[in-house]
């Protein structure tokens, strides 16, 4: 007999069939026993006598053959997708018996942290976890179907690097054979060669952070979602495709994922008309006005900087979201773009979400020999980025791109209180898997 998948149980009453899953619950009532069974595709009651129950529980995996049968009305379950149809198993076959459980799975979205973290391949089975990365997969597949749309090229960027790619210390040294090499910080480098071969590209990849804290907001390893753009008229444009990623994410969550959002207790956040664009230091004076904290000398926004213009655009625009444009060309990476009108600045820009950076970009110098120079004010040495110049030497055109942070876009949609839960494996300083010390 052919495996039948739970969903299409509803549509097979007066039938035998064969169903295959895990016993997600058990209910003893007398000489009748329920099960809910779990596959991929949903949750189906089962009803068996006592004696074919045995010592069946939680988690174990079990091929049952029955009849599928109308519930009475009255025990009908509007919560589930099968809810209207029930299997009187008429056969039970055990597949892989389950060890006793640390914990109930329904109990999972009150762990801790570490718990959670700590018995991940249990956790994961959750539906409140399986919620959250069933977003997240659609929120990474949008990004890439809208920038398919725009005619953007699909490249497979590298994780090994020969250099820092943002500079500084943050970044992981690895051995390569016989000589040293990174992990890379950002596909920044790959893109823009990519430029120049396809005029538009976009790669979804890992990139790593050796940032030495442990916050709510940062990991070691995190999936970027990384586009660049050739030939742009103004670095405006860069801002306009971003927010046609970022509407195009909500509307498709919001239409694919009402279940789960329902389940996790979370709305779409609220964009009405366009994404307010303003200056960093225009955002940090309205922040002096509104709190009376007078950041307006520093180099970035602060956390409570960032929840805070986030708020103004939400009372003043009816918007979650905003754009934060024109940071210190001294807080940027040397290849960002300077303002033609106040060198002191870039043409870059932020998009804050709910209090939170999402994205990151900006215009790039296209120029060769002004990267040449950039990269020595930057303390480094052009013979180092020798390849990555290449791309300039041989002519580019004016362009720019953007990263989106996949977690961190999951996280602020369903207002998780660490990025990690949104990470199905992170890691970060106290982790890789499993805990490298005692005081995470």
């Amino acid at each position: 007999m052919i495996r039948t998948l739970i969903k299409e149980t509803s549509q097979k009453t007066g039938e035998q069939i064969m169903v295959e899953g895990r016993i997600a619950s058990r209910r003893d009532h007398g000489s009748i026993v329920f099960f809910d069974l779990r596959d991929r595709t949903g949750i189906l009651q089962v009803v068996l006598q006592a004696d074919m129950a045995l010592d069946l529980k939680e988690e174990d995996i079990v091929l049952i053959e029955g009849m599928v049968k109308e519930r009475p009305v009255k025990m009908e379950n509007p919560d589930i997708k099968t809810g209207k149809v029930e299997l009187e198993a008429q056969k039970i076959e055990v597949i892989s018996k389950a060890s006793d459980l640390p914990f109930a799975l329904k109990d999972t979205p009150e762990l801790s942290l570490p718990v959670l973290l700590d018995f991940r391949p249990l956790t994961l089975r959750a539906e409140q976890t399986k919620a959250i990365f069933k977003i997240e997969e659609e929120v990474i597949d949008e990004f890439r179907k809208t920038l398919k749309s725009l005619d953007f090229f699909e490249f497979q960027a590298p994780s090994i690097v020969p250099t820092a790619t943002e500079g500084g210390s943050e970044i992981f040294k690895i051995n390569y054979y016989e000589s040293s090499a990174f992990l890379g910080q950002s596909p920044q480098f790959y893109k823009q060669i990519m430029v120049g071969a396809f005029e538009r590209v976009f790669t979804v990849a890992k990139a790593y952070r050796a940032e030495p804290s442990v916050t709510t907001r940062h990991l070691s390893e995190y999936v970027t979602l990384d586009g660049e753009m050739g030939f742009i008229n103004s670095w405006t444009d860069l801002m306009d495709t971003c927010e046609t990623i970022i509407k195009n994410i909500f509307k498709r969550v919001g239409l694919a994922c009402q279940d789960e959002l329902k389940l996790l207790s979370s709305v779409i956040p609220v964009i009405e008309g366009n994404i307010p664009r303003i200056k960093m230091r225009e955002a940090q004076q309205i922040i002096l006005e509104r709190t009376k904290r007078d950041n307006t000398k520093e180099p970035d926004l602060t956390p409570e900087d960032e929840k805070e213009i986030c708020q103004w655009a939400k009372e003043k625009h009816n918007c979650e979201a905003i754009f934060i444009t024109h940071y210190p060309t001294k807080k940027r990476p040397f290849y960002t773009m300077p303002d033609p009108e106040n060198p002191e600045y870039t043409l870059s820009f932020d998009i804050l979400l709910r209090g939170l950076e999402i994205t990151t970009g900006g215009q790039r110098i296209n120029n060769y020999s002004q990267l040449k120079e950039n990269i020595k004010k930057w303390g480094n040495k052009p013979e180092d980025f020798e390849f990555y110049l290449q791309a300039f030497k041989y002519g580019m055109p004016k362009e720019g791109g953007f990263a989106f942070g996949a977690e961190r876009i999951v996280k602020q949609i369903l207002g998780l209180e660490n990025l990690r839960e949104a990470s199905a494996f992170p890691r970060d300083m106290s982790r890789i898997d499993s805990r490298l010390n005692s005081n995470e």
